[in-house]
Order: C-alpha cells, then sequence, then structure tokens
C-alpha cells in the first residue's frame, strides 16, 4: 500500500504538471495565431442583431470589413455595442486566414486555467491510481480466496474421515 501512495502521489505530481504545460501552450499558440485588426462598421450597430447570450449580452452582431497586412478586403459580423454607427472604426480579432475569432484569453487568464488544471487533474490522478489499486488487490484477494476454497475442497473430506467415523 505505501507503494501504491508513492505512485499515486509522484504520478498526480507528474499528471498535474504536464497538463499545465500543456495548457498554457495552447493557450499560447492561440494568442500566435490571432491579431487585432481595424474594422469599419457597415451598418449601424442598432440595425444589427442582438446577443442574447453569454457575457456579450447587450451587443450587436454588426457586419464590418476590413483590409488585412495583404490588400485583401474581407468582411465579417463582429460584436459592437449598439450605439455604434456605420463608419465607426471597431477593433476585432482576425485569424491569418482573415477569418474573424473571439479574443484569445490573456497571459493571466491563461496561466490561472493552466494553473486550475493542473491542480485538478494534480489532486484527482492519486484518487485513479489508488481506486486501481483497490481493485488490483480486491481481484488477488478474490483469486486467493477462490484458491483457498478449491484446496478446501481437496482437503476437507480428508479432515473428516481423519477422525476415524467417531462421533
Amino acid at each position: 500500500m505505501l507503494g501504491l501512495w508513492c505512485l499515486a502521489l509522484a504520478g498526480g505530481v507528474l499528471a498535474g504538471w504536464g497538463v499545465a504545460r500543456t495548457v498554457d501552450r495552447t493557450f499560447a499558440e492561440r494568442r500566435a495565431e490571432v491579431h487585432t485588426v481595424s474594422a469599419r462598421l457597415t451598418e449601424d450597430a442598432a440595425d444589427g442583431t442582438p446577443v442574447t447570450a453569454g457575457y456579450d449580452v447587450g451587443l450587436t452582431w454588426t457586419a464590418v470589413r476590413w483590409t488585412a497586412a495583404d490588400g485583401s478586403v474581407h468582411t465579417g459580423r463582429a460584436e459592437v455595442v449598439p450605439s455604434a454607427t456605420a463608419g465607426t472604426t471597431v477593433q476585432v480579432w482576425a485569424s491569418r486566414g482573415g477569418k474573424l475569432v473571439g479574443a484569445p484569453a490573456s497571459e493571466a487568464e491563461s496561466a490561472l486555467e493552466a494553473v486550475a488544471a493542473g491542480v485538478l487533474v494534480g489532486l484527482s490522478t492519486p484518487f485513479v491510481v489508488y481506486g486501481g489499486g483497490r481493485l488490483v488487490r480486491r481481484r488477488l484477494l478474490s483469486r486467493r480466496l477462490a484458491e483457498w476454497d478449491d484446496e478446501w475442497r481437496r482437503v476437507g473430506p480428508q479432515w473428516r474421515d481423519f477422525s476415524g467415523g467417531k462421533g
């Protein structure tokens, strides 16, 4: 059991550390793949579709147009305040392919999520390892008891015969 607990603890630390690094790297890659661009509204925001769910309730989806670094013109829909008018310049996030995307998580938000994921995995891994060890132990105990039952079926009749048939 001591070995199982040591394995569980070491596994939890390593798994938590690995997950935290992976989450942090994923967020860093996402930040590297997107950039801000200045876009102009092509319609009044009051004419756009209101956002009805999430953190952005109160904003509207409004048509925007921007020019990429290569000179190509792109259009899309962005969330803006309802009071914005056509021609207003807004900052939006775009992917390398010119598609509008949501803002990536900041470095602080990424670090918080990476730490939270690492802690969650680090704390749950020992329980998974311990639970697996308990299952193995239970199977071994069941097998040992079955072997004892088999042996008793072979040896038990000899004990009864040993009494010499007396009472």
